[in-house]
């Protein structure tokens, strides 16, 4: 590719470990010649990020509980210091308790299920509120997402429901941000063997059916998800806005 992001700065929330779709995103941004901010939870993770950054681009590191509304205003506080334009944003984060990802949905606790919803899919919105503002010249907002939305996945459960919610916001907000030039679009990554997927009970049995089944025949790569968070991130997809982007292998169609 030929610098595609050259002159960009990209904001990506998610980046856990080596292992998660967020750091391949980053080192995509980075190849393509992104200047990448990222976001952490909280001091423990910001160590683990620090430790594998290696020779990424990145501006800066901010603190961003996306339940604490007090961090996310001040995560567009610490961005404007930067001095300069924002154009991308990348949302990847999930979370559900670990007890509500097996066995029945019907047993869903009302505090399993808030916190699904809080963390999984209200954090693009208020994620795009406080990043919107900075992104002066348009710019791309993007989410990650799963077949489970649409399809009853075992043992996907009420994360299955919180990325219903979180494609419709990623639609609502793309019908509102559009004037401002911004556009919001979501990746479905097929399958991914990430820390947090290993949560999701007979992961292993996922991808074999992928590899088994999908019209590629392989289970996706990481590093798939990263390129075409890239193309998203680009001004290639100007013209795409509400959009979800199957990055699985072709699984969607069966």
């Amino acid at each position: 590719m030929s610098k595609l992001l050259e002159g960009k700065t990209a904001v990506i929330a998610g980046v856990a470990n080596k292992w998660s779709l967020a750091f391949a995103i980053a080192e995509s941004f980075a190849r393509e010649g992104a200047t990448i901010v990222l976001t952490y939870l909280n001091e423990k993770q910001k160590e683990t990020v620090l430790s594998m950054a290696g020779s990424l681009p990145i501006a800066k590191m901010l603190p961003c509980d996306v339940t604490r509304d007090e961090e996310i205003a001040g995560l567009t506080e610490s961005l404007r210091e930067l001095g300069r334009p924002i154009d991308v944003l990348v949302h990847s984060l999930a979370f559900a308790n670990r007890e509500e990802l097996s066995g029945s949905f019907a047993d869903t606790s009302r505090e399993g299920f808030l916190l699904a919803q809080n963390v999984s899919a209200y954090s693009l919105v208020a994620m795009s509120r406080a990043v919107a503002p900075l992104m002066t010249n348009g710019g791309s907002i993007m989410t990650l997402t799963f077949i489970g939305s649409t399809r009853a996945v075992p043992n996907y459960n009420v994360m299955g429901v919180a990325k219903a919610s979180l494609e419709a916001s990623m639609r609502y907000l793309a019908r509102d941000l559009g004037p401002l030039r911004i556009r919001v679009n979501a990746i479905s990554a097929g399958a991914v063997k990430t820390a947090s997927a290993r949560a999701v009970k007979d992961l292993s049995t996922m991808l074999d059916a992928m590899k088994e089944r999908s019209p590629l025949r392989h289970a996706t790569e990481a590093a798939e998800v990263g390129d075409a968070a890239v193309f998203l991130a680009s001004d290639l997809s100007r013209g795409l806005t509400g959009n979800i982007l199957f990055v699985d292998s072709g699984m969607q169609l069966l």
